[in-house]
Parts: C-alpha cells; sequence; structure tokens
C-alpha cells in the first residue's frame, strides 16, 4: 500500500482525532482486544510488556474489534471502564475497528499487506476450537481471532505477526521485540 501506516487516521478510545505520527520512531505492537474472549487476560501480559520496553521505545496499542463472535459489544466508555477496573491497562486504547468485516480499517488492511500470515502458536487448541465452531475467518490471510498481535518497526514496517494464543510472554514475540528495538 502507498499510504504510510503514520498517515492512516485513528480514533482515540476517548472520541478525539489521532494517527500513529506521534509514535514514529518507536516500536508499536499493535493488538486488536476484546473485553469478552478467552484470552482477554493477555491484557496483564501486555500491560507488562508495556511497562518493561516503554523505556526502550515500545508502544504496545490496543484496537478494540466486535468483529469475532462479538465478544466486544461494549461502548468505548464501557472498554476503558472495563480495562480500567479489571487490568489497569495504561498503554493507548483506540475506538473500536472493523478488521476482518467490511469496511476493513485501513490501519489493519495496510498491516495484513505487510505481514499476510501469523506466526502460530506452537499450540494448536485455539485453531482446533475455532475449526470446530466455524469461526476460522474466510481468508487464510484475515486476523484469526482476538489478541493477533503485529509488530510494527520503528520505521513503520511490519516486521512480524504472531497468532492470539501466542501470550505476551511468548520467547518468539520476546525475542522479536528486543530484536525491533535494536
Amino acid at each position: 500500500m502507498n499510504t504510510s501506516i503514520f498517515d492512516i487516521f485513528l480514533q482515540g478510545l476517548d472520541g478525539s482525532e489521532t494517527s500513529l505520527a506521534a509514535y514514529q520512531g518507536q516500536v508499536m505492537l499493535v493488538v486488536n482486544v476484546a473485553s469478552k474472549c478467552g484470552l482477554t487476560p493477555q491484557y496483564i501480559g501486555l500491560q507488562a510488556l508495556h511497562d518493561r520496553f516503554a523505556s526502550r521505545g515500545l508502544q504496545v496499542m490496543g484496537f478494540p474489534c466486535n468483529d469475532f463472535a462479538g465478544q466486544e459489544p461494549g461502548s468505548e466508555d464501557e472498554i476503558r471502564d472495563f480495562c480500567d477496573a479489571n487490568y489497569h491497562v495504561s498503554f493507548p486504547l483506540f475506538a473500536k475497528v472493523r478488521i476482518n468485516s467490511e469496511p476493513r480499517h485501513p490501519l489493519y488492511a495496510n498491516l495484513i499487506a505487510a505481514q499476510p500470515h501469523a506466526v502460530a502458536s506452537t499450540n494448536s487448541l485455539l485453531r482446533d476450537t475455532l475449526t470446530k465452531h466455524q469461526l476460522l475467518p474466510k481468508k487464510d490471510t484475515d486476523v484469526m481471532w482476538n489478541f493477533e498481535k503485529f509488530l510494527v518497526g520503528r520505521d513503520g514496517s511490519v516486521v512480524a505477526r504472531f497468532a492470539p494464543d501466542v501470550a505476551p510472554n511468548d520467547a518468539q514475540l520476546i525475542l522479536a521485540i528486543e530484536r525491533a528495538l535494536g
């Protein structure tokens, strides 16, 4: 895509207009999040990554999405209250986006085009569960489920993509973050 990731319009969870330009020069971990998912406790690990690496230039970013079995039904205020009360999230959260439904948010169109396939977890339980319940995405390049992770380098290039069940403390994710931070 010709559009720089830094020029894509975003809306903050508070309704403010923004873009990723404010984060240029930082490493970003872009994660689609949800409040009512079996993977929701990953907020703990994402906050731990933020706490551990923010001083070195990592910015964890949460993008709520309701595309996956309606597991993020709340309003922006409800999402903020949930994250504050349950996980004490201090990394940026943005307004809900469409990821696999139309129209796909331009940020996710850009991320997916740059990194069409995720590094899979060594555990196939999530894929097996989604297959059993006929919840796998239509295209193999689509985001599989809540908590899929895109690692974006300081220059805005997508350097890695991790499946939803790759936990925030997974060694392969930590190594990729360390490499991106330099």
